[in-house]
């Protein structure tokens, strides 16, 4: 085996921080290409047959568009950022039943100084959300189960973003209030660029997924999609 990602990687990422515009880009395109997408698109592939084990209903989507791996370039159309490109790479391994981002998934972000591998629904829209919610209000030891397992809270740290007062239809007293004000569903380790370097990251990888799947599976089955 050898390793996915390098140092080159990170140089390129560091360098396009540093110089984010189109006519750097350009310039460097093809350090893009072989030092980041390519990379990215040879995990993806080798990762499909291990997240077939994990669950079958998870894509590795290895097509350079479309797929698994995020655009490098970033939506600047109602940000004042108007920087173009992402200083990061991202992959997600995608419920087949998701369109976007919001689906519930396994993924990696690839950063100088700022790595780490998540699973779960960022921002799920708000049929999903509801659903959640009343998954966690019907069976709380369920959800118990699966977010304060010892071994996943061993690994991973449940994160994002949370609503401020309680959400409509349930009572600031609630026993599980601050998992239900949640807006994000998700789970993140925080990991090395050295982590990502070696030569047995996929393994790793595989891992933390599997480490992931019980939270996983129950987040399926609160939006009721299959696991």
């Amino acid at each position: 085996m050898t390793a996915y990602f390098t140092p080159d990687t990170f140089s390129f990422l560091s360098e396009l921080a540093a110089n984010n515009d189109r006519e750097w880009f350009l310039a460097n395109k093809s350090r893009y290409e072989a030092e980041v997408k390519e990379p990215a698109l040879r995990f993806i592939s080798d990762f499909s047959m291990p997240l077939e084990e994990i669950s079958p209903h998870f894509r590795a989507d290895p097509r350079a568009n479309g797929g698994s791996l995020f655009r490098i370039y970033r939506d600047t159309r109602f940000s004042r950022d108007k920087s173009p490109y992402k200083t990061h790479t991202g992959i997600q391994f995608r419920h087949e039943a998701g369109k976007d981002a919001h689906a519930p998934g396994f993924y990696l972000h690839i950063q100088p100084g700022h790595c780490f591998t998540g699973c779960g629904s960022w921002r799920p829209g708000g049929p999903a959300l509801r659903k959640i919610r009343a998954s966690i209000d019907e069976d709380p030891e369920a959800w118990k189960r699966a977010s304060r397992d010892a071994d996943f809270r061993g690994t991973f740290e449940l994160s994002g973003d949370s609503l401020v007062r309680a959400p409509q239809g349930f009572s600031v007293d609630h026993p599980l209030i601050e998992d239900l004000r949640r807006k994000d569903f998700i789970a993140v380790v925080q990991l090395g660029e050295e982590d990502l370097m070696s030569d047995d990251f996929l393994d790793r990888f595989n891992a933390l997924c599997r480490t992931a799947a019980p939270f996983q599976r129950w987040l399926c089955q609160a939006t009721g999609v299959s696991y």
